[in-house]
């Protein structure tokens, strides 16, 4: 499954192998990964390889890494905005205040709303879906 003969980095092989097992199902949500070693150990690869597809899958928001292991993201509940003519969308990567106050996993963008007379409102990417007028 894993060339390194191929000319694609192995970590970008192994982040793709997992993030179509997390796209088909086969990882659900909440679901724990395999350790470090395990991956290691079946691919064949360096430790700093699995490292760099883990991040590159953190980055993306698919998963998360705490000090007991990576899991896939969990699914959150989703809030409809409505934008009007008026309303002016942005994305961006938060910063680190804004990453702890909407409890955003790292690689997930917010929104920001711009409406005329009004403060800008910073929304969680994962969790709100914009719906026109």
């Amino acid at each position: 499954m894993i060339n390194p003969g191929t000319g694609v980095p192995v970590y970008r092989q192994l982040a793709d192998l997992i993030r179509r097992q997390i796209e088909t199902g086969q990882l659900r949500p909440g679901q724990r990964l395999r350790a470090e070693p395990d991956y290691m150990d079946e691919y064949g690869i360096s430790r700093t390889s699995v490292r760099q597809a883990m991040a590159m899958l953190r980055a993306e928001g698919l998963i998360t890494t705490t000090r007991r292991g990576s899991r896939v993201r969990a699914e959150h509940d989703v809030d409809e905005v409505a934008i009007g003519a008026d309303t002016r969308v942005r994305t961006r990567m938060p910063s680190a205040e804004e990453r702890q106050a909407l409890n955003l996993a790292e690689g997930i963008p917010v929104f920001v709303i711009e409406r005329d007379g009004a403060e800008p409102e910073i929304l969680p990417g994962d969790r709100t879906v914009l719906v026109g007028d």
